[in-house]
């Protein structure tokens, strides 16, 4: 099958995976049963080519089997990781190499202490079950993303062409070394996450020759290989549009131009399509998802926090389930294919719990064995992240197997992608119930919540509120958010009831989605400014005042609303702003009668989903007097500039 935008020289090259990977030969593998489900529904990818990638990254499994992890078949029995993998339709292993992530002494900074030789052993065991490897760079000691790319220590303060040859070596050594341990290596990244940096470089000059570097040592000892280059955050497609074009002035020589995706984070899968699909018809590139995962739990199962959690405030378009786990990833895989992508990549699906007895067992596993994400160890290098949060597994809740190392069902999605598995429809989560009332109204819990039914569609299910007098005369008494537990389809479910004062203003929380009646007046001429439409940044219902400067100065407004025909009496104004790289600021909200302020308070931005709220009580409101409420906001702005969102503005009547 040809693929969409792919030139004439990737395909072959794709085409070529099948037959050689850097001419290692096939070995023979044990026969392990078909895959079926009884309970995961997998809807086939239609048209899902032979050749497409459908990867792994284990990048940790020889430091969690140090620290004891067993991992198991579906029977429960020991059974080794990369037979379970091959068993469930993966044919491709991604293995991460750092360049020396160990200290002066020889203790291992973590995150798998990734170096050559385990990059070796990894793709030798990957090759004995009939996987391909895939080899990442990050030519770094340690962790590299879009936010750190530092240079590996021997290379520290090389000038540019002296790096660049120290690159060219490291690579070329490395691949034949890991090619002599007897791996099939099929794809090399060059870099991880580069986005505007790479092995300490940020002009794109000099990351286009460290990169020229790479690719013509992959090209010496791997010539059946694809080059790839890897970003990340595609929500920003003019970020990637930059990328590509970048790439393509300086004339480097690549095949695959690829993309971290994690729904969390990073936009819609239209959005990803479009982005991908854009670059592979302008440039004649293949285009590969490098790294997704999902979370099959909200819990924690190695006592070291996770990155996701019940409680993050991140986007969740599928439920932390099993099943959730398996559509989420299945989605990512038909979105690929539909624009002809050569692949995707699932992140670390083996990193799981070293233990689940205590944290003090645990850490000591992950300093002497490097199986925690980072070791004390590592603050040397990387002093204000390792050093200072260090610990276990953060994505324990997003790997394919429980913490006793036996697989999920979702595992099997790679293999029932192209078979299809769609027994029938069960529910598979419950959205919990959000209603509101005023004080003192009727209240009435709704007779069905939604659930999200093993399909990914959505259906009305009924539902047995367990609901008090005592708890429901509360609710009427006092204003806040209750939550009352109910049962539906043998699932628990959970209703919030929010009980408020009567809000005189309004829009008070921008749900109209537009502005009137609030009325806006831009001094400093911000970059965005105006009602944005995303529940994740709102603090009440799905919409919010967006605003964002990047110019110093820029953020400089008034929102307000005035009211007449009020009846006279004490009012009280409320309102909340979260925010961020306000530099100096002045941020206060404020109320007027007649056009004369009577009363302000101060607030303040400081980061992502910490929200600040301004309380001005006891206003006395005479009759035929006018009412004005807003909120004032400058913000000098540091860094990439001042941004924020404000909402929920109340004016209840306190008599």
């Amino acid at each position: 099958m040809k693929r969409k935008g792919s030139s004439a020289s990737a395909a072959a090259l794709a085409a070529a995976l099948l037959l050689s990977a850097c001419a290692s030969p096939a070995r023979e593998k044990t026969e392990l049963p078909a895959v079926s489900s009884e309970s995961l529904y997998v809807k086939k990818v239609e048209d899902l080519p032979a050749d497409f990638i459908l990867g792994m990254d284990v990048s940790s499994v020889l430091a969690e089997e140090r620290s004891g992890v067993v991992y198991r078949g579906f029977d429960g029995g020991e059974q080794d990781l990369f037979d379970t993998l091959a068993q469930c339709g993966v044919n491709t292993i991604r293995v991460r190499v750092w360049n020396d992530p160990y200290d002066a002494q020889g203790r291992g900074y973590g995150g798998g202490n990734c170096d050559v030789a385990a990059a070796a052993e990894i793709g030798r065991r990957a090759a004995e079950h009939g996987l391909r490897l895939l080899v990442d760079f990050h030519y770094s000691d340690f962790w590299a993303d879009p936010g750190k790319q530092f240079a590996p220590k021997a290379w520290a303060g090389m000038p540019l062409e002296e790096k660049t040859a120290a690159l060219y070596a490291f690579t070329k050594e490395s691949l034949e070394t890991i090619r002599a341990a007897g791996a099939e290596i099929s794809l090399v990244q060059l870099g991880n996450e580069t986005n505007g940096g790479l092995a300490g470089e940020t002009r794109w000059s000099y990351i286009a020759a460290l990169m020229a570097a790479g690719s013509k040592a992959v090209r010496e000892t791997c010539p059946e290989a694809l080059v790839a280059v890897h970003f990340a955050n595609p929500e920003n497609a003019q970020s990637y549009a930059f990328y590509a074009s970048k790439l393509d002035e300086f004339g480097l020589d690549y095949d695959v131009f690829a993309s971290s995706y994690y729904p969390y984070w990073h936009g819609t899968l239209d959005n990803l399509a479009a982005v991908l699909g854009g670059i592979a018809a302008n440039y004649g590139k293949q285009v590969l998802v490098m790294e997704t995962s999902y979370a099959w739990t909200g819990e924690d199962t190695d006592f070291s926090a996770n990155t996701i959690s019940d409680g993050s405030a991140v986007e969740k378009p599928w439920p932390y389930t099993v099943q959730g786990q398996a559509n989420a990833v299945r989605a990512v895989i038909d979105t690929v294919s539909s624009i002809g992508g050569l692949g995707v990549v699932y992140w670390e699906g083996a990193w799981i719990a070293v233990g689940t007895d205590s944290r003090e067992e645990n850490r000591e596993k992950w300093e002497r064995d490097g199986s925690g994400w980072a070791s004390s160890f590592a603050a040397e290098y990387d002093p204000k992240d390792a050093g200072k949060y260090y610990g276990g597994c953060a994505v324990d809740n997003q790997a394919f197997f429980a913490p006793d190392g036996t697989p999920l069902e979702s595992l099997k999605v790679f293999s029932l992608v192209r078979t299809g598995n769609e027994i029938p429809v069960v529910p598979d989560a419950l959205e919990d119930a959000r209603v509101r009332f005023g004080l003192a109204s009727a209240i009435a819990l709704p007779d069905t919540v939604e659930a999200v039914m093993s399909d990914d569609s959505r259906q009305a299910v009924p539902v047995q509120w367990e609901l008090c007098d005592e708890l429901l005369e509360q609710m009427r008494r006092a204003p806040g958010v209750y939550e009352v537990p109910g049962t539906a389809e043998g699932q628990t479910v959970r209703c919030f009831v929010t009980t408020e004062e009567y809000n005189y203003l309004p829009n008070g929380s921008f749900e109209d989605g537009a502005l009137d009646p609030w009325v806006l007046t831009d001094r400093g001429g911000a970059d965005e400014l105006g009602v944005e439409r995303k529940a994740l940044n709102s603090l009440d219902g799905d919409c919010n005042l967006h605003f964002w400067g990047a110019r110093s100065g820029s953020v400089d407004f008034d929102a307000e609303q005035t009211l007449t025909g009020l009846e006279s009496g004490t009012y009280r104004f409320s309102i909340s702003i979260q925010g961020g790289d306000g530099g100096e600021t002045d941020i206060r909200a404020y109320v007027k009668t007649d056009g004369e302020t009577v009363a302000e308070a101060p607030l303040a931005i400081t980061s992502f989903n910490n929200w600040t709220r301004a309380e001005l009580r006891d206003i006395v409101l005479a009759e035929g007097q006018t009412l004005t409420v807003g909120i004032r906001v400058r913000a000098e702005g540091e860094g990439s500039g001042a941004w924020g969102m404000i909402d929920a503005a109340v004016l209840s009547r306190l008599e």
